[in-house]
């Protein structure tokens, strides 16, 4: 599994609500929820992330992924 390196993820952001980002199991997970209330997360392919809107998959609640707040 890739890591993305600290100085990145200080700069990503996540295209839906612009929160950064955090790396969880693989994943991109944002930092607030959607205008549904939902997280996004965002994969990464073979280290690359795909921060498409179109992409992005939702968690069911903040409780999936603790301590992304």
């Amino acid at each position: 599994m890739a890591h993305l390196s600290k100085q990145l993820l200080e700069v990503l952001r996540c295209p839906v609500t612009g929160a950064a980002l955090v790396e969880r199991d693989g994943v991109l997970v944002s930092g607030e929820s959607g205008p549904d209330g939902l997280r996004r997360t965002y994969r990464l392919e073979e280290g690359i992330p795909v921060l498409l809107a179109s992409e992005a998959q939702t968690a069911a609640s903040d409780a999936a992924h603790p301590g992304t707040r």
